[in-house]
């Protein structure tokens, strides 16, 4: 028996219109190898995959609760400031009766300039945005806090959840008020128990990419690198059209291993691993969207043609679209053999990639640590040698998405060679990094 995953729904929608006779998300669970090598210990990686049905054109979806966080500080004039009105004035516009919105600004001063409601006059609110002018520093914490604010003022309406979403943008370096990655992450963790999901974009050369992305990792929000202030419409009409699609919230998801299965890791997410459970929150789900977690696992030697329980997971969420939470389970089964041969045609090529491109994550941000202590051909060994594995793995497996990735890792080498490691290219790096390790969609 091959492994296999058990997709058992719990909450039976029969009665419901077609597209609620199914459960909105779908959980499966696959081991990197379908046949272990028998009579050895060994590592081994499960993917689970969270696969959220399309919103259906009948259904209407949940209002948004959405603040758009701006930079106004000095270092914002000209084109910035320009393209950052136009992608506000466009977000409005796509916006729909029942969506509240705010627009909080930020420099060394913090202002509400509209605060949270529905917007009933948008001619007055574009105007207000056409009004925007830079000036001073950069309060981003401030900033971020304030928008906060403004989103809990409309957090739930009776029978009707709201997705709460905030929008920041920054092209410079938070100066005024706390300002660390760890102060910005401890403010994500803190806002994403909330329910609110914090997408940061950051414009330019100039701002910290390990704080912006630290902030949105801990909230479950997005994060952008944009070195062009023309792309800001396009990222804040792609962004706002993932806050449109969200189809899940409150998202829980648990790994339960047998006796004898260590959990060891959880690649790219923050878990809680306790003894043989690991537990992993993720804020939403959009329509539409695959979400994987890759979580490394210790299994006994195990004799062949034994069947060995692997993991029991579960995710839990409040699907939006019934206002009612609903349960999924998926249990894993692995089979040992002692032929080499089987064991090789057995691998899953689909996890194969996932875990190789988490690979190449690691090796961008082993890479930046290593050329910041002075280790600069070390930092370039890393990232050659992943472009090695990942093009060997591509065409072997023949998954040209690994090969597409070798030759991004090949450019990024030879562009730390050339120029070193400025702030362009750690800013790559970093981002690139973070939205693989995520799951983050490809834009």
């Amino acid at each position: 028996m091959n492994a296999k995953s058990l997709i058992l729904p719990v909450l039976l929608l029969a009665a419901l219109p077609a597209f609620a006779a199914r459960p909105l998300v779908t959980l499966r669970a696959e081991l990197d190898r379908s046949v272990l090598p028998a009579n050895q210990a060994q590592t081994a990686v499960i993917k689970l995959t969270l696969d959220t049905a399309p919103l259906p054109r009948e259904a209407e979806r949940p209002p948004v609760n959405l603040t758009l966080v701006l930079d106004r500080s000095g270092s914002m004039r000209g084109a910035p400031i320009q393209h950052a009105r136009e992608a506000a004035i466009e977000a409005i516009r796509r916006l729909g009766p029942n969506d509240i919105f705010s627009l909080v600004t930020y420099d060394s001063v913090i202002e509400t300039l509209i605060p949270a409601g529905r917007l009933t006059d948008r001619r007055e609110a574009e105007q207000i945005i056409r009004n925007i002018t830079p000036r001073g520093m950069t309060a981003l914490f401030g900033g971020v806090s304030q928008g906060a604010e403004e989103l809990r003022k409309h957090m739930e309406i009776e029978g009707s959840p709201r997705i709460h979403r905030m929008i920041l943008l920054s092209d410079g370096l938070a100066n005024v008020g706390p300002s660390s990655p760890e102060d910005l992450g401890r403010l994500g963790q803190s806002l994403a128990k909330e329910g609110i999901a914090v997408t940061t974009i950051g414009l330019g050369n100039d701002f910290n990419e390990d704080l912006m992305t630290r902030l949105a990792r801990q909230s479950d929000g997005n994060t952008y690198y944009v070195e062009n202030s023309r792309d800001l419409v396009r990222i804040f009409n792609e962004e706002l059209g993932d806050t449109l699609s969200v189809a899940a919230r409150g998202v829980f998801v648990s790994f339960q291993c047998p006796p004898g299965v260590r959990p060891v890791r959880s690649l790219g997410r923050d878990a809680r691993i306790e003894g043989q459970t690991v537990e992993i929150r993720l804020n939403q789900l959009y329509g539409g969207q695959l979400r994987h977690l890759l979580l490394e696992v210790e299994l006994p030697a195990t004799p062949a043609q034994v069947d060995l329980p692997v993991v029991n997971a579960l995710v839990r969420y409040e699907n939006l679209l019934l206002h009612a939470e609903e349960t999924q389970t998926a249990a894993l089964v692995a089979r040992f053999s002692e032929t080499e041969q089987e064991v090789k045609e057995s691998v899953n090529p689909v996890v194969m990639q996932e875990y190789m491109m988490f690979q190449a994550a690691e090796a961008r941000t082993q890479a930046v640590e290593l050329y910041e202590r002075g280790e600069r051909d070390q930092a370039q060994q890393v990232l050659l040698l992943n472009s090695m594995q990942l093009q060997q793995a591509g065409e072997t497996y023949d998954l040209p998405g690994l090969n597409a990735e070798a030759v991004n890792i090949q450019h990024h080498n030879s562009e730390l060679g050339r120029r070193g490691l400025d702030s362009s290219l750690r800013k790559s790096l970093v981002t690139e990094a973070d939205q693989t390790t995520r799951g983050q969609r490809a834009r």
